[in-house]
């Protein structure tokens, strides 16, 4: 059965050329209705019971989701092209813009990964005692509730909740799962007349707690509160705020769903080899601090990853993908309203990317302002802080003409800014970040803003990340040869010094990308600037200093082979004359150690500096001091051997 396109202008208030969008989406549409959700309702039921069909309104996505649960029909696909595309004062043609949204609504969402938390209500809260223990009382009958005062509080005599006292020395941890450390820790004594005493204090009691309730007022126990499951926070001093955050409290008992926001590859993370730092990109940028070193990479805690998706904007190597959705499947959304809307008609197009602070904004906008122009095409992501260089640059390329990214108060800002100024770079002035929290001012904004003119012959971004925004600077920039890039960019060369180089491949053994590589028949260092992240690492491990980089992007064909940085004559073998070695390196070393050091005092034990492994084997073997002549080495002593030697006596 062919899909259909549910139309309704909504009381009259926007325009759809039904026959156009028809066309433009290959849909059948049928009339367009004036009140489905009411006056029409029994036309929207037949329309769900029949079938494939695409709802063309969001508003009252829950009212049709229910009539389809009630008639046991599959339940369809909705789409917005009212508050971002109908409602709108432009006088421009808003069908090549709806067909696009239709296009992107169609694209199958994958399904999302997930890990089950577990919390069975055991909750701490601190604060003074006389916001803690009134909470207390409220949370008790749901809650495991211990509250948790600074010396010198009063204790109320209560069994309803257990009361500590001593100093939060430290908590880690999120939902479920929280770790905390107190010192100067007493417990109150049960029983007794009066204010109940307490046990002798000691430091470093450690416990475990569900949910921690913070009620102190003072500085948060964790980087990015807001973001830490089962972590709640509350103005002492706001009976609202701390009412909000008891009744937040009472929720967080059961089985819960922690979405997999990050997918990361160990293997081809550049955090550091041999124990010489390298890339830090992700574990600067993380707000929450779910990234932690783990050696040669970098470890991610699934259960206090926030999901920003700012450590796969700004991963150099593709160690770390952001996976809900995966940003393959944000390339398709891209691909497939830019495809869509050239195809019904639209040119130059604006991207603007939203997340659901965007999508009310818009709303607004539509329903009490002027709305979006019909140029500027929305698309709405859960990770604003993740839509890095590689996604501005794809979409551009894709055949937007324009790329805005309309900012949130909760939006990264730390990721976002050095992945605009890579996007600049190398695609002019075609992408900004909006900063604007006025619906109006927004609208203004976009009909003000002329949008430029898109490439004439859109590519389609596939492959990694750095595959397509090197598609897509190519496409941006066809006649250009390199373009200079900021420092810290993820793309660039390796200069070397030739003259402090001695070819000792420390570099190229430790290149976690293998851009840097070495020849095995001579003494080479050769590199593939298309491979290298610019993460340094050859750089700290040079003994020489002999190794600087250069951020730049070269679009040539040359980028994708390798080239000879640096390369020497090698050495032949006194006896046999195979090569090995680097010849300026064997003088040198002969010059210093030949008749100056002990070992080589002899001119025959010099001379074996200048011999190949084999040849310097065999010399060391009929040397007068021939190692190899002990014999064979005696075996290792065994209890058996005790044994038998005590039987013997």
């Amino acid at each position: 059965m062919s899909k259909s396109l549910l139309l309704c202008d909504c009381l009259g208030s926007q325009k759809i050329d039904t026959a156009a969008l028809e066309k433009a989406t290959g849909l059948a549409c049928g009339a367009c209705h004036n009140s489905l959700c009411t006056d029409q309702i029994d036309i929207a039921t037949a329309a769900i019971a029949s079938g494939d069909v695409i709802v063309a309104c969001q508003q009252e996505a829950r009212l049709f989701a229910e009539i389809a649960d009630e008639i046991d029909a599959p339940e369809p696909v909705f789409v917005d092209i009212r508050d971002r595309a109908g409602w709108s004062d432009g006088s421009d043609d808003t069908t090549p813009k709806m067909a696009a949204l239709v296009a992107d609504a169609q694209l199958a969402h994958p399904a999302s990964k997930s890990i089950d938390v577990v919390t069975e209500g055991t909750c701490l809260i601190i604060g003074k005692a006389e916001v803690c223990q009134p909470a207390a009382e409220k949370l008790a009958d749901i809650l495991a509730v211990t509250v948790l005062l600074a010396s010198g509080d009063d204790i109320a005599p209560t069994q309803a909740f257990d009361t500590v006292v001593g100093a939060l020395h430290q908590a880690t941890g999120t939902l479920g799962r929280f770790d905390i450390r107190i010192n100067a820790f007493q417990q109150s004594v049960v029983g007794g007349r009066g204010t109940p005493a307490l046990t002798a204090p000691r430091d470093g009691a450690l416990s475990q707690c569900d949910i921690i309730l913070d009620l102190t007022g003072g500085v948060p126990l964790f980087p990015a509160p807001e973001k830490r499951d089962g972590y709640l926070r509350a103005d002492p001093k706001s009976q609202p705020a701390v009412a909000d955050a008891i009744f937040a409290a009472s929720q967080l008992v059961g089985t819960f769903e922690k979405p997999l926001y990050v997918r990361l590859e160990p293997s081809l993370c550049a955090h550091s080899r041999a124990e010489k730092p390298a890339c830090s990109n992700c574990l600067n940028v993380c707000p929450t601090g779910a990234i932690v070193s783990a050696g040669e990479h970098v470890s991610i805690d699934p259960l206090i990853c926030a999901g920003c998706g700012a450590c796969s904007a700004v991963c150099p190597s593709g160690a770390i993908s952001y996976d809900a959705p995966s940003t393959d499947f944000i390339f398709r959304r891209i691909t497939a309203l830019a495809t869509a809307y050239r195809a019904a008609g639209g040119r130059n197009g604006t991207l603007l990317v939203h997340d659901d602070h965007g999508a009310e904004m818009i709303s607004l906008a539509a329903r009490y302002g002027r709305g979006l122009p019909a140029h500027v095409i929305p698309m709405e992501i859960s990770a604003l802080s993740g839509f890095g260089h590689a996604e501005m640059l794809g979409a551009l390329a894709a055949g937007f003409a324009r790329v805005d990214l309309l900012l949130a108060p909760k939006t990264e800002r730390d990721a976002l800014d050095p992945q605009l100024e890579l996007a600049l770079a190398i695609s002019g002035e075609r992408i900004a970040l909006l900063d604007i929290s006025d619906p109006h001012a927004l609208s203004d904004h976009l009909f003000e803003k002329e949008p430029g003119t898109a490439i004439e012959k859109p590519v389609l971004p596939m492959g990694t990340r750095r595959q397509i925004a090197r598609l897509s600077a190519k496409a941006l920039n066809p006649e250009a040869q390199s373009i200079a890039l900021p420092e810290g960019a993820p793309y660039g060369a390796v200069i070397v010094d030739t003259d402090a180089c001695t070819l000792c491949l420390a570099c190229a053994s430790l290149c976690p990308s293998g851009a840097l590589g070495d020849n095995p028949d001579l003494p080479q260092l050769r590199f593939q600037e298309d491979a290298c992240l610019q993460c340094g690492l050859c750089a700290n491990v040079c003994p020489e200093d002999a190794i600087t980089l250069e951020p730049q992007l070269n679009l040539t064909d040359m980028a994708l082979s390798q080239t000879i940085l640096n390369e020497e004559e090698p050495f032949a073998c006194i006896e046999c004359g195979s090569l090995f070695g680097v010849k300026s390196t064997v003088e040198k070393i002969t010059e210093k150690l030949a008749g100056k050091h002990a070992m080589f005092a002899n001119p025959e034990a010099a001379r074996m500096i200048q011999m190949c492994d084999n040849c310097r084997i065999n010399a060391q073997y009929h040397s007068d001091n021939n190692p190899f002549a002990a014999g064979e080495r005696p075996r290792p002593r065994t209890t058996d051997d005790y044994l038998s030697k005590r039987k013997d006596h």
